[in-house]
């Protein structure tokens, strides 16, 4: 008799297990899309916190009570922050002023475009009113069509504009004080943690590992942010006063903030910088020259420093953080793609110390 055939092996699956596990990512999903308001400052503060709690505790070793040492550091930070603020707030004001032309121009730029050379939704509509012509027997001119787009108002975008400004102002002031009560506390949550984790002390040396880990995960990450993006701040700034673009200082401060955004930040300083150049310059060289100073400039150290940092200080692979930047920023916007890279650190550094998440650590790590 001929041998049966040998069938390949079924993968038994928990289905009861699947569709809860299915449930509870839903719902934190929801609760994390509902609660961002509240989670947003939170994590900023926390990982602010990890950044400056270094310093703080280099001055208590250097015989500092840990109250004073906060509070020296929070007027240094408080202080560094005006400083900044103040002596670019000119510039911020000019490029302010400058985006109603800058509208005005994209806005005829445009215009002259459309009334040259028909869009392809206006070729369809007028191949549909055609067809709709010819089967009702009567032929329509399809020039009757209305071309005219809904224009955008600046001064809403202006009031639009205020009224974020005013509300990223109030969660910075409370950022601020989030991370004095957190600097201030010390390694009491660390200890309390450690106290909830059980009396069993295999338990408390897990759970302290884990801490010890993020804390240092993160600091790194954060140092380097500070290094890699203050080195980008200066090189723009000299590339820009070197061709002369105006406001050279507020557009470096503001690739050097944008630049905590992988890949995104970049090219949307890179367009910003672009249209500005075109409105001061009027001419394509010195539009060019700034154009691929910011994407050489960007390149050099997203490429050569930042990208070779985090590898060795997240290590995570590339694919990862890229699809965790567009789920964060899917869950919380431009404040999700600022805080993903380092939620992810913290996911992938207890997904290696606990037990059923190993999957999540394999797919996150390098």
């Amino acid at each position: 008799m001929p041998d049966k055939p040998v069938l390949p092996e079924r993968v038994h699956v928990d289905v009861r297990g699947l569709s809860l596990t299915i449930i509870a990512v839903v719902a934190t999903l929801f609760a994390l899309q509902m609660a961002q308001k509240f989670l947003i400052p939170l994590v900023c503060g926390i990982f602010l916190t990890y950044t400056l709690n270094p310093v703080v505790g280099w001055l208590e070793r250097c015989r500092i009570a840990r109250l004073f040492g906060t509070v020296l550091v929070m007027l240094a930070l408080t202080a560094s922050i005006t400083v900044v603020t103040t002596s670019l707030a000119d510039e911020f004001q000019s490029i302010v002023k400058t985006l109603p032309e800058a509208s005005h121009k994209v806005a005829r730029a445009v215009l002259r475009y459309r009334s040259g050379q028909p869009s392809a939704l206006q070729r369809m509509q007028a191949a549909a009113a055609e067809i709709e012509a010819a089967t009702s027997g009567a032929r329509s001119n399809p020039s009757t069509l209305s071309s005219e787009s809904p224009t955008v108002r600046v001064s809403d975008l202006l009031l639009a504009g205020s009224r974020s400004a005013i509300v990223l102002v109030g969660e910075a002031i409370v950022v601020l004080f989030l991370v004095f009560f957190l600097l201030l506390s010390g390694d009491t949550f660390k200890r309390k943690l450690v106290k909830l984790t059980g009396p069993s002390f295999s338990r408390k040396k897990i759970t302290v590992h884990i801490l010890d880990d993020i804390n240092s995960s993160i600091q790194k990450y954060m140092s380097m942010l500070l290094v890699t993006n203050s080195l980008l701040a200066v090189l723009m700034w000299i590339c820009f006063r070197l061709i002369g673009l105006e406001n050279a200082g507020a557009w470096a401060v503001a690739a050097g903030l944008l630049h905590v955004i992988p890949y995104f930040g970049p090219l949307l300083v890179t367009v910003a910088v672009g249209l500005m150049a075109f409105l001061q310059f009027g001419t394509l060289t010195p539009v060019l020259l700034v154009i691929g100073s910011s994407l050489g400039v960007s390149s050099l150290v997203g490429t050569l420093v930042t990208t070779w940092m985090t590898g060795r200080i997240a290590k995570m692979n590339p694919a990862a953080v890229f699809i965790a930047l567009l789920f964060w920023g899917w869950l919380w916007g431009v404040w999700g793609m600022l805080l993903g890279v380092p939620v992810v650190v913290i996911i992938r550094v207890v997904a290696e110390h606990v037990d059923g998440m190993q999957v999540v650590a394999e797919l996150l790590g390098e």
